[in-house]
């Protein structure tokens, strides 16, 4: 499967050979040993290090419901009448499937792929960068895209890469992307990284959005085992990132609601940043997008954030 897609995720191997996840982890540790592949978190990839990305067809079929239930969460973030940049990614494509139902919107986006979900939305106008076309994820790349973006000033900037870490923030794996992500996030007064839990404690070769820059990261929840992903989340607050995790719909161990798939939790800043007010302390929010009751079952898992 890692040779056909160059990537898998752990649940994704788990639900086709039949057997737990953590069958699955030991026999990806020994193909490791072999050199077969490299372990990533949440998943498998063919050897590369930090320099090998995958290309589309291959992320496409990464952690696919989580990121269905990231871009649901990321979605409720948008105003009516609202301008945004919208950067390259699969996860931020699933974003502008559902951004094409907010009126009056304006969208700013390098990404074929975001311009073609938003195509027949009759009320939002997208406005593409120049460029050069970057096939691998059908992005438009280089000083003509970069230079397209300056005087642009939009209220936030949705971004996806390869990895987040604490200590840099996000990165991807190739330079061209990189350079323009950066001037995306020139552009916009806030910024929204979109990750799944995969990606957390992955770090890849060129920095996009140091961790000061992030405003707000929407995630989903790590599974119980991820041990390295929750101490993540937690040094990410640390620093002042705002964290919305979402649940994630079609995981195994059971159907979820459609309350549960919106649900979403808000860790605020600590401390004051960029000019704002300090708040009381670092309190941990939970809330729903439906605005229902909390339930017994996510108010154990706010026990447990705060003991971690």
């Amino acid at each position: 499967m890692v040779r056909a897609n160059g990537a898998v995720s752990l649940r994704e191997l788990a639900r086709v050979v039949q057997t737990s996840e953590v069958t699955v982890r030991r026999d990806v540790r020994a193909l490791e040993a072999e050199g077969l592949l490299d372990r990533r978190h949440g998943g498998a990839v063919l050897p590369g290090g930090f320099t090998r990305e995958s290309g589309f067809p291959q992320k496409s079929h990464l952690a696919t419901a989580e990121k269905t239930a990231i871009a649901d969460l990321a979605a409720s973030l948008v105003e009516e009448g609202e301008a945004i940049v919208v950067g390259a990614g699969t996860t931020t494509q699933e974003l502008a499937r559902r951004l094409a139902r907010v009126p009056g919107l304006t969208v700013v986006t390098n990404s074929l792929l975001v311009a073609q979900a938003l195509a027949h939305a009759n009320r939002v106008e997208v406005v593409m960068t120049g460029g050069t076309l970057r096939g691998s994820n059908y992005a438009l790349v280089g000083s003509g895209a970069e230079q397209s973006l300056q005087g642009l000033r939009v209220s936030r900037a949705f971004l996806s890469g390869s990895g987040l870490t604490a200590e840099r923030g996000l990165s991807t794996s190739n330079m061209l992307s990189a350079s323009v992500d950066r001037a995306l996030v020139q552009a916009a007064a806030e910024v929204v990284v979109l990750a799944d839990h995969t990606k957390l404690g992955t770090d890849t070769m060129f920095q996009t959005v140091p961790t000061d820059l992030i405003t707000r990261l929407v995630t989903d929840e790590p599974p119980a085992h991820d041990d390295r992903a929750a101490t993540e989340l937690q040094a990410l607050a640390d620093q002042g990132v705002q964290i919305a995790v979402a649940g994630a719909s079609g995981a195994p161990g059971g159907d979820q609601s459609p309350a549960r798939q919106q649900q979403r939790r808000d860790v605020p800043l600590p401390g004051p940043r960029r000019g704002q007010v300090p708040s009381p302390g670092p309190t941990l929010r939970t809330a729903t997008a439906l605005g229902e009751p909390i339930p017994g079952a996510e108010r154990a898992r706010v026990a447990d954030l705060r003991r971690r």
